[in-house]
């Protein structure tokens, strides 16, 4: 058979791959979340999952957006940061419900002794965007003032991009800023295990997917020669993902005494 005849099975071959590959790295970000909030909504408990992963990501997502508007990459990258935006939105929905629904139980519990049986039960005060009170930041009652942040970050970022998108130095240096902020995704979660000694509560398979999909991810960059923040930022990334790994061995094979929240109450709703 000459060279030639096989044109017509390698291009569509090509094609598919191709596609594949563009609709692996539109959704394939959000794979790794999909356990941890399988975990979350069954155990109703939020606690071993740090939300500033959900603000990393969303920042990251919002700003890498904006850079697309100073120079264009390849479509998939821009649908994968909105589709990231709408799962990091909806991760957080579910983990403010879970938490304020255990406030308010513990918060019930610690007023059930009331006196007359007609008193009414105190709620616990709401923690709101509006009150600006860095210990609440990014901890508050309601999923509104989550949303509330998100459009104010993303109306004074477009508005700065807007006046600063013909400078070339602002672009590329909005371009590192997204993808170093993103780079930085695994560290909340890093801390967190830190500061608890302990990874329980922590979705193992998030961090492998987080993995796996970092290393596809930088490849990619790579091959399809995007811009150079990408590429140098996704092997960052990688780093911090086998850093908890790392400590998933650690903490499983060498249990380490558990901080005393008691003693440091804030430590507790830093994350």
């Amino acid at each position: 058979m000459e060279p030639g005849g096989l044109e017509w099975l390698l291009v569509p071959m090509q094609q598919l791959v191709s596609w594949g590959a563009a609709g692996a790295m539109m959704f394939g970000g959000v794979v790794p979340y999909i356990p941890q909030y399988r975990d979350i909504r069954r155990t109703q408990n939020a606690e071993g999952f740090s939300t500033y992963v959900c603000l990393v990501l969303l920042v990251a997502n919002i700003l890498r957006i904006l850079f697309w508007f100073g120079r264009h990459f390849e479509s998939p990258l821009l649908w994968q940061s909105i589709i990231m935006i709408i799962t990091m939105l909806l991760m957080l929905k579910l983990c403010t419900e879970v938490r304020v629904s255990n406030e308010l139980n513990v918060k019930r519990r610690s007023f059930a002794a009331a006196d007359s049986k007609d008193e009414e039960i105190k709620a616990p005060p709401r923690r709101s965007y509006l009150d600006f009170d860095l210990n609440y930041f990014w901890h508050w009652s309601k999923f509104t003032d989550y949303v509330q942040c998100v459009l104010t970050f993303t109306g004074v970022t477009g508005y700065i991009t807007y006046l600063w998108l013909d400078s070339s130095l602002f672009v590329e240096t909005l371009g590192f800023l997204a993808v170093f902020t993103e780079a930085m995704l695994g560290v909340p979660q890093l801390y967190r295990n830190y500061q608890n000694r302990s990874t329980e509560g922590m979705s193992i398979k998030m961090v492998l997917m987080w993995t796996s999909g970092d290393t596809f991810k930088t490849v990619y960059f790579i091959l399809n020669q995007a811009p150079f923040q990408f590429s140098i930022c996704g092997l960052l990334q990688v780093f911090v993902d086998i850093a908890i790994l790392l400590q998933v061995y650690l903490y499983s094979h060498y249990p380490q005494k558990p901080v005393s929240h008691t003693a440091h109450p804030a430590s507790t709703k830093a994350l």
